[in-house]
C-alpha cells in the first residue's frame, strides 16, 4: 500500500466537549488573577471552551508569568498544509493575557488591545507539543504590557509576540 492510501485510511474526526463557560467567568470575579489561573491549572475551575478546542492548557503560573502547552494536530491545518498561524497567535494571546491576569487583584480584569506576532518557523502535526510562556514586562492599573515565546518539542523557537492589554474594573 502506498503512502496516499495509508493516509486516506486514517479516521479524521474530533469531538470537543466543554463545561458551561459562565461557571469559570463567575468564579474569576471572586479571586485574584493568580488564584484564578492556578485554579484552572489544578482543575478546581473549569477551563474556558477555547482551551479544549485548541488543545492547549495552562501548566504553570506565578505573578507575571504563565506557561501553556498545546498539542497541534491536522485539524489545525491551513490550506497550505501547515498548522494555521492563528493557533500559534491564539496560544500567545492566551499566555500574554493570563500572565497579565496573574498581576491583577480581585475585581480587576483585562482584554487585549493589540498583539504583534513574529512567526519564525512552520508548525506541523508532527512538530510535537508546543510550549508557550508569557511574561509581563510592565504591569499597570490601566494598561499592561507582555511578551511571549513559543517553542516546539525540540526546543526550537517557533514564534514570539508582544502585546498591550487594557486593565479595567469588573
Amino acid at each position: 500500500m502506498d503512502n496516499d492510501a495509508q493516509t486516506s485510511d486514517i479516521e479524521r474526526s474530533r469531538t470537543v466537549t466543554w463545561e458551561d463557560p459562565l461557571i469559570g467567568a463567575a468564579l474569576a470575579k471572586t479571586m485574584s488573577g493568580l488564584e484564578y489561573i492556578r485554579a484552572l491549572i489544578d482543575g478546581t475551575v473549569p477551563p474556558p471552551p477555547i482551551v479544549n478546542l485548541m488543545r492547549m492548557r495552562p501548566v504553570a503560573a506565578e505573578v507575571g508569568k504563565v506557561t501553556f502547552t498545546c498539542d497541534p494536530d491536522e485539524s489545525h491545518y491551513n490550506p497550505i498544509g501547515t498548522v494555521h498561524g492563528g493557533l500559534v497567535c491564539t496560544l500567545l494571546d492566551s499566555v500574554l493575557g493570563c500572565a497579565v491576569q496573574t498581576t491583577l487583584p480581585h475585581g480587576q480584569a483585562y482584554t487585549s488591545l493589540e498583539i504583534k506576532v513574529n512567526y519564525l518557523r512552520p508548525v506541523m502535526a508532527d512538530t510535537g507539543q508546543l510550549t508557550a510562556v508569557g511574561i509581563v514586562t510592565k504591569p499597570g492599573s490601566r494598561a499592561a504590557f507582555a511578551e511571549g515565546t513559543v517553542h516546539d518539542s525540540s526546543g526550537k523557537l517557533v514564534a514570539t509576540a508582544s502585546s498591550t492589554l487594557l486593565v479595567f474594573p469588573l
